[in-house]
C-alpha cells in the first residue's frame, strides 16, 4: 500500500473517530496508526520518544490556544505556541518556577468547555521580553485526553494536505 492510500485510509478513520462512529476492530487500527504517524513526525524532526511514552502523546505541533495559567500568585492569559496530548508550551511576559504547579483551563476549537486539568512547569527558556515556558498535564479524564489527540491530529492532517 502507498503512503497516500495508507493516509486516505488513515483520514477516513480520523473522521469516523471525531463522529464516534468508529467500530471495536477499526479503533485499534487508528490507535495504531496515531503511533505510526507520529513515530514519522518525531523522527522527521528528530525528536527522541521518551521511554514509556506512546508517540501519538509526545507529537507536539503548532498551535495558538487560549489558556488560562492559575499560578499561586495570581492568573495568567496567554496563547500556546505548541501543544500536544500531554501539554503545551506558551510564551508569558514572567518566567514560572520550573517544578510550579498550577491550574489551566484551556480552550480547545470545537465547542464545549475549556479543558481544565492540573500542570506543571516542566522547562522555561527566557528570551528578550518574553519567557516560553512548557507545561506538562496532570493526568486527563479519557474524553479530554481524546479531545487534545485529536486537536494534534487535526493539525497534522492539515500539515499533510498540501
Amino acid at each position: 500500500m502507498s503512503f497516500a492510500d495508507w493516509l486516505r485510509e488513515f483520514r477516513a478513520l480520523h473522521e469516523k473517530s471525531k463522529q464516534g462512529a468508529l467500530r471495536a476492530g477499526e479503533l485499534a487500527a487508528y490507535r495504531a496508526g496515531r503511533d505510526e504517524l507520529a513515530r514519522a513526525f518525531l523522527a522527521a524532526q528528530r525528536m527522541a520518544l521518551p521511554a514509556g511514552v506512546l508517540p501519538r502523546h509526545a507529537l507536539r505541533v503548532p498551535r495558538a490556544l487560549q489558556v488560562d495559567l492559575e499560578f499561586m500568585d495570581g492568573t495568567v492569559r496567554a496563547m500556546t505556541v505548541d501543544v500536544s496530548a500531554g501539554g503545551f508550551g506558551a510564551l508569558l511576559a514572567k518566567p514560572p518556577r520550573v517544578g510550579e504547579e498550577l491550574k489551566v483551563s484551556l480552550r480547545v476549537p470545537g465547542g464545549g468547555e475549556p479543558l481544565k486539568a492540573e500542570a506543571r512547569v516542566v522547562d522555561v527558556k527566557s528570551q528578550v521580553g518574553t519567557a516560553r515556558a512548557s507545561f506538562q498535564l496532570g493526568r486527563l479524564e479519557e474524553a479530554d485526553a481524546e479531545r487534545l489527540e485529536t486537536l494534534v491530529f487535526d493539525a497534522v492532517l492539515e500539515r499533510l494536505q498540501g
